[in-house]
């Protein structure tokens, strides 16, 4: 089940392959994810020291938030993944040049994950060509309805 999703990534780049990953949550981050209260829209995603960590993800504290804990909305979060798939990932973004962003966060078995795009950016053109195809799919069910409703 899907929590938040980043469709302005899929604007902006081609997703080429998709990863799954843990996220290092404190407590009230968690409450407030189960609230619905996260945006994942200007998120990106950096590799550090051999670690991959997501920045930007703001996440607005309840205000039921415990007293003694000053939460910071957009704090640094680590994502979590298993060796190889990290060493993967390395390799591509240092050396093909590709770019890690954020896609969605889901439940999967009860546990929040973050889904993560290896991705290559888009040129304006594309962009526009994109436009352009996902119009002509809406005006063809559009035809195909009022032929239906027609007939």
């Amino acid at each position: 089940m899907s929590i938040a999703n980043n469709k302005k990534a899929f604007h902006d780049y081609f997703i080429e392959e998709k990863y799954e990953a843990g996220l290092a949550l404190e407590g009230w981050e968690v409450k407030s994810i189960r609230a619905g209260r996260v945006q994942i829209k200007e998120a990106y995603v950096l590799v550090k020291r051999g670690e991959i960590w997501l920045l930007g993800m703001h996440i607005t504290p309840l205000p039921t938030a415990s007293t003694h804990i000053h939460p910071d909305p957009v704090r640094t979060r680590k994502l979590l993944l298993h060796d190889n798939e990290i060493m993967k990932l390395i390799g591509k973004v240092e050396r093909a040049g590709y770019t890690l962003v954020p896609l969605d966060l889901h439940y999967t078995r009860g546990r929040i994950k973050a889904e993560i795009g290896l991705a290559r950016g888009k040129k304006q053109h594309d962009k526009r060509e994109d436009a352009k195809e996902k119009d002509w799919v809406r005006e063809k069910q559009r035809l195909m309805r009022e032929k239906v409703r027609g007939a």
